[in-house]
């Protein structure tokens, strides 16, 4: 059975209006320095984000989404954030910021498999 080791993870919302303080999670961001394993992984609800705010452009946020993926994830020709040590871009990421992209707080866990518990907290607090 394999050992179970420390991994980190935080909830990515959408903030529309951030004066308003409301958000949809749309993603999770997992981190594990065990497995050198930083992943981020989002779905946007059409119809969650149009009840909040109507005239928003999808698209953008698609965008902005994307990006954070990709520094997430290590992508090589994603600019210089995504070049950072894993552990600097986790917490680059999960920063404290007033955006439209925003994350919770990171929570700990314990995990097998990063992979499958990245998963599990999307289709969990996500989907």
């Amino acid at each position: 059975m394999p050992e179970k080791t420390l991994y980190e993870y935080a909830v990515v919302r959408l903030v529309p209006r951030v004066e308003r303080e409301e958000f949809i999670n749309v993603g999770i961001a997992l981190y594990c320095r065990k497995y050198r394993f930083a992943k981020m992984v989002y779905a946007i609800d059409e119809q969650k984000v149009r009840a909040l705010c109507p005239k928003i452009e999808l698209e953008l946020i698609e965008n902005h989404l994307s990006s954070f993926q990709r520094i997430c994830n290590g992508d090589k020709d994603a600019g210089k954030l995504a070049a950072l040590d894993i552990t600097e871009r986790f917490r680059w990421l999960t920063a404290k910021r007033s955006t439209v992209i925003q994350c919770s707080a990171s929570h700990p866990g314990l995990c097998e498999d990063p992979e499958a518990t990245l998963q599990n907290l999307f289709e969990r607090l996500v989907l």
